[in-house]
């Protein structure tokens, strides 16, 4: 087990939970110490994927860790220096946009901007029906950015969904240990 602090954010694309849940375990199981953060849609928000109280406790029980759910409380991450990483998974194109733009208006994007001015790393896990659409550019503005990475992306669902693309979050994990080494995982697009 690594002797490192990771966050981990969850953010409302709410099909993929599950599996982001999965990857929650992984790298609990690799990563001495992880703090679950969620956006306040996810803290907000039932829908006929789950309870936002269940999966808010569930990530409390893997994490042994209370959630941070608020800017307020997502803000001291910085000044603090709490995180060697930080994992956003799953980052929908709303979030994605928010950091390409530097909008800190959520606990995501508050404790993403907290981390990244410590020059520490920041992992994606994107999931977006317009990742080959309007969230686009966003990824296009964040992949050279410095100490941002990517969990190895592809399109989910290309006759259905021709424009969306999911993280593998299988991948978590180890895109977690690279991004502590300042590398990006490989391969970063996935076939469909």
């Amino acid at each position: 087990m690594e002797d490192k602090t990771v966050g981990f954010a969850v953010c409302g694309s709410f099909c993929t939970h599950a599996k982001a849940m999965e990857a929650l375990e992984q790298v609990k199981a690799r990563f001495a110490r992880v703090v679950p953060i969620v956006s306040e849609v996810v803290a907000d928000t039932d829908t006929r994927f789950g309870k936002a109280h269940d999966l808010m406790r569930e990530m409390e029980r893997i994490c042994d860790h209370r959630v941070i759910a608020s800017v307020k409380a997502a803000e001291p991450i910085g000044p603090q220096q709490l995180l060697d990483l930080l994992i956003i998974a799953p980052c929908t194109g709303n979030t994605l946009g928010k950091l390409a733009a530097g909008v800190t208006d959520s606990s995501v994007t508050m404790a993403a901007k907290a981390h990244l001015r410590n020059s520490r790393p920041l992992l994606i896990a994107p999931s977006t029906n317009d990742g080959l659409a309007a969230s686009a550019a966003s990824i296009g503005m964040l992949l050279p950015r410095k100490n941002i990475f990517f969990v190895p992306f592809g399109q989910d669902d290309p006759v259905n969904k021709p424009t969306s693309l999911v993280a593998d979050f299988s991948q978590v994990a180890d895109a977690a240990s690279a991004a502590l080494e300042g590398q990006q995982l490989q391969p970063l697009l996935l076939k469909a």
